[in-house]
């Protein structure tokens, strides 16, 4: 049996190793070529994840967004009813002021019918009456009954005969000198004057005395 030459020996694993090259380098190139493709996947899984995100997010806008605006709706119509609310607040609060202007008199009024009456009733007796007496005691008892109503009413008459002259509610007319009157003194009420609960209504119109001047005085 002939024997292989050592260098054909040799040759032979060389040439097995040039074979399995290409196949090795085949088998490496297919996974690299995979990568791209799953690189790829991977990605659109990403771009899909943050699209979902963005998605809720402005889900969540337009929910806070429809909140707001309702919110604002209701607050609108609070501020209206309000606003009505003060608007017949008002109109009510006026009419009351208009009614209490025109009928602020009317107890005073029914208070004074009465009186006014008796004057008439007066009034006619004393044009057929032939007892004056009797006529000025009707005027008399015309005359209490008027005040009578008007004091009920806070109208309090000034009457400072006597008293010493108060220039808050007296007005005077003149000063007259008087041995029997006490200097600066009232001795004669022209008018009465009126007060209403306290407040000066018209000052009284009186005479003030003053003392004599003695004989003498003024001269040299």
């Amino acid at each position: 049996m002939a024997k292989k030459s050592p260098k054909a020996a040799g040759a032979e694993p060389a040439a097995a190793t040039a074979q399995a090259t290409p196949a090795a380098e085949q088998a490496a190139a297919e996974p690299a070529a995979d990568a791209p493709s799953m690189a790829a996947e991977d990605s659109g899984k990403e771009v899909d994840g943050g699209d979902g995100g963005q998605g809720a997010d402005a889900a969540a806008l337009q929910a806070a967004l429809e909140s707001a605006n309702a919110e604002i709706g209701q607050l609108k119509d609070r501020a209206l009813r309000a606003q009505a609310e003060v608007e017949n607040i008002r109109r009510r609060a006026a009419k009351d002021v208009e009614n209490a202007r025109k009928f602020a008199l009317e107890r005073f009024a029914g208070d004074l019918l009465p009186a006014l009456d008796g004057l008439e009733k007066s009034a006619e007796s004393a044009a057929s009456a032939t007892d004056v007496k009797a006529v000025a005691e009707g005027v008399a008892l015309s005359f209490k009954l008027l005040t009578d109503t008007l004091r009920k009413n806070g109208v309090e008459p000034i009457d400072p005969l006597g008293e010493p002259f108060d220039p808050t509610r007296s007005e005077a007319m003149a000063m007259v000198e008087n041995p029997d009157a006490e200097p600066n003194s009232v001795m004669e009420v022209m008018q009465k004057g009126y007060l209403l609960n306290g407040r000066l209504v018209r000052a009284a119109k009186v005479i003030v005395a003053k003392a004599p001047e003695v004989a003498g005085e003024g001269e040299g």
